[in-house]
């Protein structure tokens, strides 16, 4: 009887331990389907095992007879999956990057951007946009740039007003980026004001978009994010010991200051550097996160590979959607995403009200 105990116990153990890694593989499956199909969707509809083919024809020592059309391979590899590809790694950076903050700041309201990094982003963007600021200086787009720049100075300075001889409190720490953002959208405000009437470009970029993709800028932003999603995926166990509270983590022996600064420097950074490529996709960091927490439960060692997957899945799809709705007009992505995301929103404060009553 005791070896039939211990052997179901050790079976219900191994199913514990396998069914997330079969969720996390199902839910990869579905966002490469996803990719697949936004790949092949377009004014040129492509057959997904013909994109397939064409893929697999790339690989070395694999031989397959070319049967498509040569624009196929045109339209996929130099358009479409470039897209594709900045789609998913933008999608998934801003869901982990937001899965971080809420499990950081205990709050399932929080997002990437709430310490001031969209906000810096923009008045980045802005200057470069609506100034005198040449866009391209020797050949190199300053625009990217500009954005990354604004996005970290925006945090940085929110970081060290908020941080004094105690420690970074959170709470003084989202004050702070209130304040900086406010101050930074003014001054986009005011210096949209004094420049041309023409605003288009600016607003555009402010949306979001990935019309401008290309396969170098996936390649820029990898540098950035391959450390900074990593040490955020190997912090999981720690940001479930500081859903405790910080002075439970402490006793635990958690060191939480450095924590606090090592996972808001990768959430920063991180999105900071597709932001910078992408233009301000919102509600994403928000709402994947927090329907993956619904779903999946509230251990954050597979809430955060979830949102990876499932953030990467949801802006390819909405950036098929943007593109195609009102053909051959194409949507900022931030609409689709805010179409998506502001009702989420309401329904998640209404939800969480009801359950505090």
């Amino acid at each position: 009887m005791m070896s039939l105990s211990y052997q179901s116990n050790t079976e219900g153990n191994e199913d514990k331990l396998t069914y997330p890694w079969r969720k996390l593989g199902v839910a990869f499956a579905v966002m490469i389907f996803i990719a697949l199909l936004a790949a092949g969707v377009g004014a040129v509809n492509i057959h997904p095992l013909i994109i397939l083919k064409i893929l697999m024809s790339k690989l070395p020592f694999v031989h397959i007879d070319p049967n498509w059309q040569h624009t196929y391979e045109t339209i996929l590899l130099q358009i479409r999956i470039p897209r594709v590809s900045l789609s998913c790694l933008v999608g998934g950076t801003l869901a982990i990057s937001g899965a971080t903050y809420q499990g950081l700041f205990r709050n399932p309201l929080a997002d990437p951007y709430l310490i001031g990094a969209a906000p810096g982003a923009g008045l980045g963007a802005t200057i470069v946009l609506a100034t005198s600021v040449p866009t391209f200086f020797q050949g190199i787009n300053i625009l990217p740039l500009a954005a990354f720049v604004g996005a970290i100075g925006a945090v940085s300075i929110a970081y060290f007003t908020a941080r004094n001889s105690d420690g970074l409190p959170l709470a003084t720490l989202i004050l702070a980026g209130v304040a900086i953002a406010s101050l930074t959208t003014a001054l986009s405000a005011f210096i949209l004001i004094r420049s041309d009437p023409d605003v288009r470009p600016v607003l555009s970029w402010l949306m979001g978009g990935f019309i401008h993709a290309q396969w170098k800028h996936s390649i820029m932003i990898l540098p950035y994010l391959i450390p900074t999603v990593i040490v955020m995926l190997v912090h999981g166990r720690l940001l479930n010991v500081m859903q405790l509270g910080e002075d439970h983590a402490r006793q635990l022996g958690v060191s939480v200051e450095n924590i606090k600064l090592l996972l808001i420097i990768s959430a920063t950074l991180s999105t900071a550097a597709v932001v910078a490529f992408s233009g301000l996709i919102g509600f994403v960091g928000l709402i994947v996160p927090h329907s993956v927490r619904l779903v999946w439960g509230v251990d954050y060692r597979f809430i955060l590979p979830m949102s990876a997957i499932s953030g990467a899945a949801f802006v390819t799809l909405a950036d098929l959607v943007a593109r195609t709705i009102i053909n051959p007009i194409e949507l900022p992505v931030g609409i689709v995403t805010a179409f998506c995301g502001a009702p989420f929103f309401v329904y998640l404060l209404r939800y969480r009200r009801y359950v505090a009553m």
